[in-house]
């Protein structure tokens, strides 16, 4: 998949970007990824995954992610289980334009997918407003009492 933002940002950096189907060399990329502090603090869950839990779910929903490469080096990855959307982009790369990259090819791709995003999380929450979902639901949680 070549990128789709050429025509509304075509520069260097965005003619270097390409999104490929995820391969086992690419899980520990993911897995990495997702548990750097950076990073994590951005998704529902905080829970730190060890290699056996990751390998078990790379080898049942694998296939449904994506890897975004920079001139062939992974710099973020995209997913949808259950049309539900999984982005992350290494700190370095992000407010670049990369989250809206991938999720711009991976709804061409699933054009039924949605986002779920934590309401302190602005920056995912403009990064898909600027993608052009909307709003639409809330989903409450009562607090867990504190041990």
């Amino acid at each position: 998949m070549k990128n789709d933002l050429k025509s509304k940002k075509s520069n260097f950096f965005f003619d270097k970007l390409s999104l490929v189907l995820n391969e086992k060399k690419y899980w520990e990329f993911i897995r990495d990824l997702r548990n750097s502090p950076a990073v994590k603090k951005g998704f529902i869950s905080q829970e730190y995954i060890p290699a056996d839990q990751h390998e078990n779910y790379m080898r049942s929903y694998g296939k449904k992610y994506y890897i975004c490469l920079f001139e062939n080096f992974p710099i973020g990855y995209v997913g949808t289980i259950n049309n539900d959307i999984r982005v992350a982009v290494l700190p370095e790369y992000q407010g670049r334009g990369v989250g809206e990259f991938m999720i711009n090819n991976v709804m061409s791709l699933h054009p039924s997918s949605f986002a779920k995003v934590k309401i302190k999380n602005e920056a995912s929450i403009r990064l898909f407003e600027k993608c052009g979902f909307k709003k639409q639901y809330y989903i409450l949680e009562k607090e867990k009492a504190s041990s």
